[in-house]
């Protein structure tokens, strides 16, 4: 059961019940540096039989619990997340014998290509609006303020699908590169875009946060799969991990070790908070992109990380890499990707540009309709080979399709 949120930087808690609660109440636009994790009781409740993840395990989400303080029975919950999270489904789980066979290890895929939107963005974003949508139904929503997100690539797509199916405004913040198809793209889904350029006036980071921080700041909601923006992305996401475990289970079979890639975090937090301690879960970066792991090297020796956010995470200087969807130039959600990697004995890995690359060219010769991006976690494999034993059981999440 989840009784609400505390802050993992100053320990601020705030209950299940309270509506629209994005970020911590202590954060200010000086002290962005905030973050609020899901605080839960007791275990999990067992899953409902249906296909649609959302479904199955809507009684441990954080949405479920403040729609049923606020009076919406069971039945009012399901119905709502079939209309609202419609199109989602639980994603397939099984062994590569290619891939096993190249890389030497009994390689397992869960493929998030097949999922709403061809990635797993949507799994964090539809908690968000599952909150809205209950707080609206129950009246304390009464007009529709634009969603925001700054995203060129899967969560941008994923957040215009998701808008443009309940018919809800939204606005999409951008760098200078993104690719004019994926522009249109979102066009045609009635995305607002706006391309954002680097200021001379900016301070250090990505010039579309800057921007949609503005727009938060004036109104919008921040529609958003970085924890410290919206902590409901980090509901939906645990989906992944729970799915994972009980696909594991069903199948007779005990994972060792996931490989999670990282862009903002939230994906890998959200793995190792469904999936459990007892696996261990590494994460991976790129190495022209790779805040993360020299964020874990200056916390070695630190007692409390958390008060040292601006030394710790520092923004990466110039990212860059094939696997362009992973190129956060700060991990926001480290924090939560720290808590799983050291309760699991998991640790950060920078690949390659050439271990990117091919960890791509594997995945689709292997059968994976699979973006660089989304192939990333593979390249994590590639490149800590050495320290793989032979027998070992690791699976990585193919997410992001093709946009070919």
């Amino acid at each position: 059961m989840i009784e609400g949120w505390r802050c993992a930087v100053c320990s601020a808690t705030v209950g299940i019940d309270e509506p629209l609660v994005w970020q911590c109440p202590n954060r200010t636009v000086d002290d962005l540096h905030h973050v609020l994790h899901l605080l839960a009781t007791g275990d999990d409740a067992p899953p409902i039989d249906d296909p649609n993840p959302f479904v199955r395990y809507g009684p441990r989400l954080a949405w479920w619990t403040f729609a049923g303080r606020h009076g919406m029975t069971v039945d009012e919950r399901i119905d709502m997340t079939r209309a609202v999270a419609a199109g989602f489904s639980v994603t397939p789980l099984g062994r590569s014998a290619t891939l096993s066979d190249e890389l030497g290890v009994e390689l397992w895929v869960k493929d998030e290509t097949r999922q709403l939107a061809g990635s797993q963005k949507g799994r964090h974003l539809i908690s968000i609006l599952l909150h809205l949508r209950a707080a609206e139904r129950l009246g304390i929503i009464t007009d529709r303020r634009p969603l925001a997100i700054a995203s060129c690539g899967n969560a941008a797509m994923a957040a215009a699908t998701l808008a443009h199916a309940v018919g809800w405004p939204i606005e999409v913040f951008v760098p200078t590169w993104m690719d004019e198809a994926f522009g249109r793209r979102l066009d045609e889904l009635g995305a607002v875009t706006h391309v954002c350029p680097r200021l001379d006036t900016d301070p250090p980071g990505d010039p579309a946060m800057h921007r949609f921080r503005a727009a938060v700041a004036a109104g919008s909601i921040p529609f958003s799969v970085q924890g410290p923006e919206n902590a409901w992305c980090l509901d939906g996401g645990r989906t992944m991990g729970w799915e994972l475990a009980d696909q594991a289970h069903h199948a007779g079979v005990t994972l060792d070790r996931v490989v999670v890639q990282v862009g903002g975090g939230a994906f890998a937090a959200s793995v190792g908070s469904g999936l459990g301690p007892k696996v261990r879960l590494d994460t991976v970066q790129a190495e022209g992109c790779a805040p993360l792991a020299s964020a874990w090297e200056r916390a070695r020796h630190v007692a409390a990380p958390a008060e040292r956010w601006t030394e710790i995470m520092r923004p990466w200087p110039d990212p860059s890499s094939s696997a362009d969807g992973i190129l956060d130039d700060e991990t926001y959600d480290w924090l939560a990707d720290f808590a799983v990697m050291r309760a699991s004995g998991g640790r950060p890995l920078v690949a390659s540009e050439a271990d990117v690359n091919r960890a791509h060219q594997l995945a689709i010769a292997a059968g994976f309709d699979v973006s660089v991006t989304g192939a990333a976690g593979l390249a994590g494999v590639i490149s800590d080979r050495a320290s793989l034993r032979r027998h070992e059981r690791v699976a990585v999440v193919m997410s992001g399709a093709s946009r070919a």
